[in-house]
């Protein structure tokens, strides 16, 4: 497995539970605001062994694990599926994060993980605003958020509120994911001081997701 990097410890990647983060290296987006591009094109990575001792060193002080990126669905399945029924046999929860790319392969892992989280980067037809894309993958993505909302699994949905995004496009996301259980929008935050475009004020997302509430469950997170 290509783990490019390991939270022993976090109370914020897993709602309402302590966990280890995974972070598997790769991904098949190149989102311009993203805070991992550190990790997405390394070539040393952790031993799967090391990682999971030291999981299991820890998981009576731990009530799950989860497995981000990069994107964790660009592993080699029986890799990645071997992985997680044995942090499962450690009797901890598994959470994957996933932009929804690969829906078939969600679809497969879906009866063995306890919570899913997917990025909505934009509404479908302005994706390329945020990361270059293709259509295949946005069929993908539309049906990752339909896999989702069918299934009786805990997941949510989340955007970043990304400085070119609008109100409008908040909107049409919350459309695009009606019947989802849970959607968070999400403060943008600068990679660095030098950045040019600056976050939008949080009153402009507070109004945004009183909006959205009119539509699906929605929780500001980051403001």
């Amino acid at each position: 497995m290509h783990i490019a990097g390991f939270n022993p410890n976090s109370f914020v990647d897993y709602p309402d539970n302590i966990s280890a983060v995974v972070y598997i290296g790769g991904c098949n987006m190149n989102c311009w605001y993203c805070h991992n591009k550190s990790i997405l094109n390394i070539s040393d990575f952790y031993e799967k062994a090391e990682i999971t001792e030291k999981i299991f060193k820890r998981r009576d002080f731990l009530d799950a694990v989860v497995i981000t990126g990069g994107e964790p669905t660009l592993e080699n399945e029986e890799e990645l599926t071997e992985f997680i029924k044995l942090i499962k046999s450690y009797n901890l929860k598994v959470k994957l994060d996933t932009n929804g790319t690969n829906h078939e392969m969600l679809k497969r892992l879906l009866p063995l993980l306890d919570y899913v989280a997917m990025d909505i980067k934009a509404p479908l037809e302005k994706y390329n605003i945020i990361s270059i894309i293709d259509e295949e993958k946005i069929n993908s993505i539309k049906n990752s958020i339909s896999l989702l909302i069918k299934s009786n699994k805990d997941y949510e949905f989340r955007t970043t509120f990304a400085p070119n995004l609008s109100q409008q496009d908040i909107l049409e996301i919350a459309e695009l994911i009606k019947g989802c259980k849970k959607y968070y929008l999400q403060q943008y935050v600068p990679i660095d001081d030098n950045e040019k475009l600056r976050a939008h004020p949080p009153s402009l997302i507070t109004d945004t997701v009183e909006k959205v509430k009119q539509k699906v469950p929605c929780i500001a997170r980051g403001i």
